[in-house]
């Protein structure tokens, strides 16, 4: 015959394995979702392009931040962290990524976001190499999900370009 404490530990353990198949069964039917996010980024006008005293170039933009990002949502997402980034290379490095703007999203209904806004954090180059340069604009979303693996977007806006000379 069993022990009690055999017992209870037989229950717990196939209860444990059951929750965590379930865990696992919802995360994958999360990926069965088709996502159609919509973005539209804007730089209105270069508000101030400046050197500053340390030799880097400083640039405050103004943008038009428009997304419609409810179908990232499930019933799984616990939260969306979303950021505007200017992408742009240089002689020394291939890839730069400077972050500009972010939100975090943590319901579907707040999903729709619309911002006339200054960049959040500073648009700053080691450096003086801003002047004249092309970069884009790219929004990224990282979804956070109650169970299961993050997973990320983006969405690219090309073709933006500095001016040469500082304001």
């Amino acid at each position: 015959m069993h022990s009690l404490m055999f017992r209870a530990n037989a229950v717990l353990t196939f209860g444990i394995t059951l929750l965590a198949a379930l865990c696992c069964l919802a995360s994958l039917s999360d990926n069965l979702h088709y996502t159609s996010p919509s973005v539209d980024l804007q730089i209105l006008h270069v508000e101030s392009f400046q050197r500053l005293p340390n030799g880097n170039d400083e640039v405050k933009l103004i943008l038009n931040i428009t997304a419609d990002l409810q179908s990232l949502f499930t019933w799984n997402t616990k939260q969306l962290f979303v950021f505007v980034a200017a992408e742009y290379a240089t002689p020394k490095n291939v890839l730069n990524q400077v972050s500009l703007w972010d939100i975090i999203v943590e319901r579907k209904e707040n999903a729709t976001i619309w911002r006339r806004t200054r960049n959040k954090y500073s648009f700053v180059d080691q450096g003086n190499n801003l002047r004249g340069l092309d970069f884009n604009l790219t929004m990224y979303w990282n979804v956070m999900p109650l169970t299961g693996a993050m997973y990320t977007g983006k969405f690219v806006v090309p073709g933006f370009k500095l001016p040469q000379q500082y304001r």
